[in-house]
């Protein structure tokens, strides 16, 4: 369906209308895309810190027997939850009980500071982006339990936030513009109207056609056809009977 022609006086506006859409589009895309981050992070390390914690609690007696079975079993159990990607153990002298990485515990991890328990960023090659946070174990004299969470799924759960944005955004802008363009064209259709009963008084010789609808108006659009017809020497009752201008045949 073609975009009705919008008059050169309402084209300002209409960009203008255009324009407010796309402010408000970009700052609620953006207001958005902090909110859902900031939110989901906080959530997803809020969680990861309770389960390291619940680990720490309850590898206590295990870590006392050295039963590392147990203790592999209890952290394979912990790692299927959405959004942890690894877990492992460390105990005081920052040997590694036990992990869930396969085939085996990457360099950058084997590097890392197995008593700190600071939430801490780290980039796994072949594995990708995390934000790790840590429990320690007896107030850190039976070691540490560190949660390893990915953050690539905060952010394919910013996309889909985004992605329902969008389309909720593209919906609203396509019924506002042709509700914009039909509210600037229903303004603007009293202005054609006042400028050809403008022309058609211009004109020698000519009659004064008939506009009642024009004069009848209430708005501007009517008051300045009374002053044209005013200026052209008519009055209202000539016009409604048709009566020609002073000076020109009937």
């Amino acid at each position: 369906m073609p975009i009705p022609k919008v008059q050169k006086l309402f084209q300002k506006t209409f960009f203008g209308i255009f324009s407010m859409f796309g402010v408000i589009g970009f700052s609620t895309s953006v207001l958005c895309v902090y909110t859902v981050d900031t939110h989901l992070s906080a959530e997803y390390e809020s969680n990861s810190r309770d389960i390291a914690k619940t680990i720490a609690d309850s590898s206590v007696d295990i870590l006392l027997n050295r039963d590392l079975a147990t203790l592999q079993s209890l952290i394979d159990q912990f790692v299927e939850i959405q959004g942890i990607s690894y877990i492992y153990i460390t105990d005081e002298t920052g040997t590694f009980l036990a992990h869930t990485f396969v085939p085996g515990l990457p360099e950058v991890i084997r590097q890392s500071d197995p008593s700190n328990t600071d939430t801490v960023e780290r980039n796994l090659p072949g594995m990708g982006d995390f934000v790790e946070v840590g429990s320690p174990i007896l107030a850190g004299v039976g070691g540490a339990v560190h949660v390893g969470m990915d953050t690539g799924l905060v952010a394919l759960k910013i996309q889909r936030a985004i992605g329902q944005q969008i389309y909720l955004f593209s919906t609203v802008f396509i019924i506002g513009v042709f509700a914009a363009v039909w509210f600037v064209n229903l303004a603007a259709k009293p202005l054609g109207e006042l400028l050809g009963y403008a022309v058609a008084l211009a004109k020698d010789g000519a009659k004064a056609p008939p506009s009642d609808s024009l004069l009848r108006r209430n708005d501007e659009a009517g008051q300045l056809a009374r002053l044209l017809l005013h200026c052209a020497g008519f009055t209202d009752a000539d016009n409604k009977r048709g009566v020609a201008a002073p000076g020109e045949a009937r």
